[in-house]
């Protein structure tokens, strides 16, 4: 299994209003509404609360590294 921040950049949201876009591009409010209402199980459900722990703490620069190598040729 990848490293879970890869996992971040490269699973899509598999269905709802954000469908298609991948769990590190969704808003804030998208991932809040899951903390309030709970994250659905499984690697999708793991993937939104880490995505909310990153978002809420303010710490999406941690993703800019990997962001970064995905656009390298």
């Amino acid at each position: 299994m990848s490293d879970p921040l890869e996992r971040l950049l490269e699973t899509e949201m598999p269905y709802g209003k954000h469908k298609g876009t991948p769990i590190a591009d969704l808003p804030g409010n998208y991932l809040n509404w899951f903390a309030r209402e709970g994250f659905p199980p499984g690697e999708v459900g793991r993937l939104l609360a880490l995505m909310h722990e990153i978002d809420h703490n303010g710490l999406g620069h941690l993703l800019a590294p990997l962001r970064a190598a995905r656009r390298r040729p």
